[in-house]
């Protein structure tokens, strides 16, 4: 048992490891928010770094992109169902 909690440990680490990935993922855990709002909510990270950022979280399925038809067209990130898991595992850190 100890050994699957220690791989699920270092698999959530490298997952949302890092300096702003925890944040996003604070900020995404009552709504979805769109690239905008992110930058705003996170002053300090350039946007080359938000937008690599998400687009990790993205590939390890943990946030959704979905983009809206409107014109001019609206990106919203929100978490996937795997990613909602992971909730519980934020508050502690974040707190």
């Amino acid at each position: 048992m100890a050994f699957k909690q220690s791989k699920f440990v270092k698999t959530t680490l490298k997952i949302i490891g890092g300096k702003w990935k925890l944040l996003f993922l604070w900020h995404l855990k009552d709504e979805a928010k769109r690239f905008s709002e992110l930058k705003r909510l996170i002053p300090e990270i350039t946007e080359k770094m938000l937008m690599q950022q998400l687009r990790e979280l993205e590939k390890d399925e943990i946030i959704n992109r979905n983009v809206q038809s409107d014109v001019p067209p609206k990106v919203k990130y929100s978490f996937t169902e795997y990613g909602k898991s992971l909730i519980p595992v934020l508050k502690p850190l974040c707190d």
